[in-house]
């Protein structure tokens, strides 16, 4: 029979929510949780409709290194808004975990095909009399099936592989060295999301040549992870303060 001082201190600890033997994580029945998936899923809405727009800069230079073709510079229109979705998916899997976060990825995927099932209906609904920009709205949001699958693709396995890095070096760091994990995820998801995804959609959006996919793979993997470095400030004090108010975070 254990001594009551024993039994005492473990039923503190069991009720506490604080094990000692693995890293921590806050529960999701409360807090913060739903805004930032909300956050979340509007920013991979948002960036898969950007992306469709092939942006180049400094289209007058030709630089190349190799294969490397250093300028111009080739990327998509989401270049500077699909950072933000890594950074969320850092914050997300931090405090609530991989489970948590595989859900809003899961979220996040039901809501992309939600938005390409209802740009393909109305587009092809009866444009009104009135309506002059049928082509202009179909040239807009009418995807092609490459870019949605190539945009799905990346996301899915990018996000899954981010969460699924940050959370695996936690177990083993705890709640140190979180600029490890934030660029460790950041560097496996962003590569192998715009990898996947350039692969797909690099016709689709005008590249035809090795060296501007070439180009187009490094130049927006590296800005995405330059992103995660510049930001990171930011990201901590998110995460910071979200455990400090997640009253179940433990």
């Amino acid at each position: 029979m254990r001594p009551v001082s024993d039994s005492i201190k473990t039923e503190e600890h069991e009720g506490s929510g604080h094990p000692a033997d693995h890293a921590a994580f806050a529960q999701v029945a409360r807090g913060y949780y739903t805004p930032i998936v909300v956050l979340f899923t509007a920013t991979l809405i948002i960036s898969n409709i950007c992306a469709t727009k092939g942006v180049e800069f400094l289209g007058d230079k030709s630089v190349s290194l190799g294969p490397l073709q250093i300028l111009p510079i080739a990327t998509d229109g989401a270049f500077f808004l699909f950072p933000l979705a890594y950074i969320l998916g850092d914050v997300l899997s931090e405090v609530y975990g991989f489970r948590s976060t595989r859900r809003a990825v899961y979220y996040g995927f039901a809501a992309l095909l939600l938005t390409v099932a209802c740009f393909a209906i109305a587009i092809r609904l009866p444009a009104a009399g009135f309506y002059e920009n049928q082509e202009a709205f179909r040239t807009v949001i009418g995807t092609t099936p490459r870019l949605v699958v190539a945009g799905l693709a990346g996301y899915f396995v990018g996000q899954l592989l981010n969460s699924a890095t940050l959370v695996l070096i936690k177990e083993r760091t705890k709640e140190k060295y979180l600029w490890a994990r934030l660029i460790g995820s950041t560097v496996i998801g962003e590569f192998a999301d715009t990898l996947i995804f350039c692969s797909i959609a690099a016709a689709a959006i005008g590249i035809d040549t090795w060296e501007q996919f070439v180009n187009y793979v490094i130049i927006g993997f590296l800005w995405k992870t330059l992103c995660e470095i510049v930001v990171m400030p930011i990201t901590y004090w998110v995460i910071a303060l979200l455990k400090k108010h997640e009253p179940s975070y433990s």
